[in-house]
């Protein structure tokens, strides 16, 4: 397990065959750790984020529409997406914060107290 700062949340590997795994991009910030996943077509509604252990798994569900017209290209992709993601011990998981707008999910995982930078003080 990969403990470092600088990977406080990174995809864990495969996921399961029925789930497509969504675009990922982690920033870093001095206070936080940010997950930015795209899930087009996905609602607050249909979203599910859980934590166990270390740990953060999303999944976002879309709903099918039925249509009876014949499809003659298809580039989209049809399913669930999913992504987890193993957390630095750095990260307050008390504070976290997940957003969705326009497909678009935003998670913040902030830093404890301690992990953020500090400027020590000299002594005369």
């Amino acid at each position: 397990m990969n403990t470092s700062p600088q990977t406080a949340a990174r995809n864990a590997g495969d996921c399961a065959t029925e789930f497509l795994a969504p675009e990922v991009d982690i920033l870093e910030t001095p206070e936080a750790f940010v997950i930015e996943a795209e899930m087009p077509g996905v609602s607050k509604e249909n979203l599910e984020i859980t934590l166990d252990g270390g740990e953060l798994t999303v999944t976002g569900r879309r709903p099918v529409t039925a249509s009876s017209d014949e499809a003659l290209w298809r580039e989209r992709r049809v399913g669930d997406f999913q992504g987890t993601f193993e957390l630095d011990p750095v990260i307050d998981t008390a504070r976290i914060v997940a957003r969705i707008i326009q497909g678009v999910l935003t998670v913040t995982l902030p830093k404890h107290e301690r992990a953020k930078p500090q400027t020590i003080v000299i002594a005369s």
